[in-house]
């Protein structure tokens, strides 16, 4: 993976626009050698040129005598060595397929990732690219119609070469974009099944009116999608589609996708969710929900650009569409419930907790009760008919 440059500033993006003190600490050039040594065929690094501003986990570049590198490491409580090799499968899979991912570096016995102690590490050689979008935060648009075409044909790319690849649904993890609660024939149940099993986020939820609001927000979004659910076909999904986790072939505004990264959040789930969180992470601008003086917090332009790009590839039926416009509300709510369960469990923010929960679990389905979420939807539905 590649994520060019450095900065004085070891911070990191936080639940806003500002940046923050990162709950991890960066990686030492001093941890990266004894890492490597678990990489016979690796040199000794010389260098960090580099730190992720991510804030879920501590990457850099590094620099050794012939070549620059990617490490990324994970707490054991975020990511353990079976969990990234469940991310690795499907990205070797993608890479079979044709489709440009990172090249993930193998060490001892071909594994490619280790337990150090307290952390989960991961080596991926620097993937082509310019990174355009290295300091953007979630929720930001895309620069260019251009790009936003090139991301969704990306996208579509990428489900064709994904449909082949038969893994299970990932089992019980910290930041994973599943989608069980309202994939399911029983939401309510489902919610209960999906808290059980995360005590933190369980006793958080015991102090909030959850099943109100899974009631009075969610389940009328939920009626919408259910008659839809037979669309669904499972598989293996990106899962947080965003032009920062795209390399880009150069910096015109008609750039095209040259790599595609990160694939923490992926799991089995199915195409339309990830057509509609690409929409949710790209077009809506949710953290400027609050600027008074900001009137375009969904981009059409870049939306209609986003689905041309991903209809060239592969053309939605009625049902799909129907299906998308049903999902979009109820997209994100099951990796804010993720974000709430590592805030509180992991982190212990509460405070970052209430945020996922009032902001993006909540705030999120609300927002398309409200004039702009329901313009956006009738939007489309009108797409859908012309």
């Amino acid at each position: 993976m590649s994520r060019e440059g450095s900065g004085p500033d070891l911070l990191s993006h936080g639940m806003g626009t500002t940046l923050v003190r990162p709950d991890w600490a960066p990686i030492t050039l001093e941890e990266v050698n004894q890492l490597f040594s678990y990489y016979p065929d690796l040199e000794e690094a010389s260098a960090l040129t580099w730190h992720s501003p991510r804030p879920f986990s501590s990457a850099t570049i590094v620099t050794t005598a012939t070549e620059r590198l990617f490490v990324k490491r994970h707490h054991h409580t975020v990511r353990d060595v079976t969990g990234l090799l469940e991310e690795h499968r499907f990205i070797r899979h993608l890479r079979t397929q044709g489709i440009p991912v990172s090249n993930i570096v193998a060490g001892r016995d071909d594994l490619t990732a280790f337990a150090l102690e307290e952390w989960t590490y991961e080596v991926h050689r620097l993937a082509k690219g310019e990174d355009l979008y290295r300091d953007a935060v979630s929720w930001s648009p895309f620069l260019t119609e251009g790009h936003a075409y090139a991301a969704g044909e990306a996208l579509a790319r990428l489900h064709d070469a994904a449909e082949g690849f038969e893994a299970p649904a990932r089992p019980v993890r910290a930041l994973v974009s599943s989608f069980s609660i309202f994939g399911s024939a029983d939401p309510r149940q489902e919610m209960a099944a999906y808290i059980a099993p995360r005590v933190a986020l369980g006793k958080y939820l015991e102090n909030r009116s959850w099943e109100q609001d899974l009631e009075t927000v969610f389940m009328p979004f939920y009626a919408k999608l259910a008659p839809l659910l037979d669309v669904l076909n499972p598989l293996w999904t990106h899962n947080d589609w965003h032009a920062s986790n795209l390399l880009w072939s150069d910096s015109d505004e008609q750039s095209g996708v040259e790599s595609i990264l990160d694939f923490g959040l992926a799991d089995r789930t199915n195409a339309i969710y990830d057509l509609a969180t690409a929409i949710e992470r790209n077009t809506i601008e949710w953290l400027a929900l609050d600027d008074q003086e900001k009137d375009d917090i969904v981009h059409y332009a870049q939306l209609e650009a986003l689905l041309s790009g991903y209809e060239s590839i592969r053309p939605l039926s009625s049902k799909e569409t129907a299906a998308l416009v049903a999902i979009l509300p109820l997209v994100h709510a099951e990796f804010a419930l993720s974000e709430m369960d590592y805030f509180m469990g992991i982190v212990k923010s509460k405070s970052n907790t209430d945020l996922a929960y009032d902001s993006f679990w909540l705030g999120h389905a609300k927002w398309f009760q409200g004039q702009q979420g329901q313009d956006l939807l009738a939007y489309l539905e009108q797409r859908a008919t012309e």
